[in-house]
Parts: C-alpha cells; structure tokens; sequence
C-alpha cells in the first residue's frame, strides 16, 4: 500500500515536471519551442555568447542556459518586459499577484490601459498577462500602436508559477538586451557566437502568420537577412536561422546546410486546421 503510494506520488510531481528545464514565462506565435531538442544539438562546448536578435519567447535560450548572451528584439514591450523581470522580478509578481486569471472584464480593461501611466513593473506585468491569455500569443498592435488581440479564454493554460518566473529572471541575468532591428544586434556578434536567428515569415505565396505588422519584415529584409548571413560566415560566426519551407527559404539556405523538419503550426485560428508544415534550419555549422 505505501509502495503504491509512493509511485503514485512520483508520477504526480513527474507530471509537474515541465518538458524544459526552464520554460520561457511568455507564449509567443510561431515558437520554435517544439524544435528546441534539435536546436539545442548546435551549441557546442566552443561557443562563448547566445546571440538572437528576434527574441520572442527567447525559448532556445532558456533551454541552453548559455554563459552569456545578447537577446534584440524590434518589439520595445517584450524587451522591457526582459528587462523588469531580470531586475526586479519581485515587483513584477507583485503586480501579477493583482490580476484575476481567465478574466475576460480584467482582460479587457488591461488592454485599453494607458501604459505611459504605469510603472514599469506594473507595465511588465500587464505585457505578461495580456500575452498568457491572449489568442494564440499573437502580438499585434493598430495603427496606433495599441495592443489589440482579443481575448482568449481559460484553453491557454494558467500563469506561469512564481518558481518559472524567479528562474528565468536568474537565467536573463546573463544576458543583456538590444532594442530595435535585427542588423543593430548581428553588429556586435563576434567569432565564439552562437547566432540564431528566427524571423517574422514575409511569405506571399501562402497565409503564414506574422509576429508582427506585416510591414516589420518585408521581402527587401529577406535579402537583407541573406547578406548577414553572408557576412556572418564570412566572419567564422556560427549560425542557425529556422524559417518556414517557402521560395524566401530557397534563396536563405543556398549554399549553406540545412534540414527540414515536420512540425505543427499552432497559429491557426482553430485547432482543426493546425497543420503539419516544414521548416527549414539552415546553418553554416
């Protein structure tokens, strides 16, 4: 009988284990999260620095706990989101302690807020729920720079535990932060590097959701992606860049190596149509 117990007890705490050591605290649309295990093979025991310059939910660097890393990004919400939850993640919960979870009143009156009136903890803390019960993680402003994705309900899980939050935040310590275009952040990366970059997709051809306003990454960034790579090889900096099988992914992965792998989208309006597509990891490694 305290045998079954037992196992019983370790089956529980087994399925609170999470599948990555340190989760990010933030969903975000188009997450390579599922591709991590394969992500993950690339960083070896040479590379010094995590570079990213299209952060998002920054999952890959969670998972790799690197000694040091540069994390950009064009977003400045997410960014001083980062920002407040390395250095004062205490405030951040704080705030978040305030908020009802799966409340669509509470939802609302938080995305019509005016952030110029919050104190940047509290501006954090707003970013992070909207986020957690949003549709889908999307983030998408109007024309006025407001946020503006409905509301999601309770199918987007709970709030991340305090532990998740106080980890990643010990984990951001090692990193600092780079707000604006992804050429700002590929400047400073230097041989010892692990570059990986995950674009906004710019695809014409078929509907593949963007992480942000459609005109963030054009087709004139794609080129301009393709040159850095250029230069980035050149350079000996070792990088990764993942995009979805498409003709931007043929003119990125020519002459370098990549693989294709099956993944699902979790971007679709509705779960019936979330499909298998490929994506692409090129790599100069």
């Amino acid at each position: 009988m305290m045998e079954r117990r037992r196992k019983r007890r370790l089956m529980s705490a087994a399925a609170d284990i999470p599948m990555q050591a340190c989760p990010p605290f933030l969903r975000w649309a188009g997450s390579k999260r599922r591709l991590v295990p394969v992500l993950k093979t690339f960083w070896t025991k040479d590379h010094k620095r995590y570079v990213e310059p299209f952060s998002g939910s920054a999952c890959l660097f969670f998972a790799l706990e690197p000694p040091k890393a540069i994390l950009g990004d064009l977003n400045p919400e997410l960014i001083s989101t980062y920002v407040e939850v390395k250095y004062r993640i205490d405030a951040v919960l704080k705030e978040l302690a305030k908020l009802p979870p799966w409340n669509k009143d509470e939802y609302m009156r938080l995305r019509s807020q005016d952030t110029s009136k919050l104190e940047p903890p509290a501006r954090a803390a707003r970013f992070i729920y909207l986020n957690r019960f949003c549709f889908n993680g999307i983030y998408r402003t109007n024309l006025k720079g407001q946020f503006n994705v409905p509301y999601s309900g309770n199918g987007c899980g709970a709030m991340p535990q305090d532990e998740v939050f106080q980890l990643c935040s010990r984990r951001l310590r090692r990193a600092r932060f780079v707000r604006g275009d992804f050429e700002k952040v590929l400047k400073q990366a230097q041989k010892g590097d692990l570059v990986y970059m995950d674009p906004p997709y710019a695809v014409r051809a078929r509907r593949v959701f963007r992480e942000y306003d459609p005109a963030t990454f054009s087709h004139d960034d794609i080129a301009r992606l393709r040159s850095w790579m250029e230069r980035l090889n050149t350079a000996g900096i070792d990088f990764i860049v993942s995009y979805a099988e498409s003709d931007e992914a043929d003119l990125l992965k020519k002459g370098f190596s990549y693989k294709t792998i099956a993944v699902r989208r979790n971007v679709a309006g509705f779960a019936a149509h979330r499909a298998m597509t490929n994506e692409l990891l090129i790599s100069n490694i």
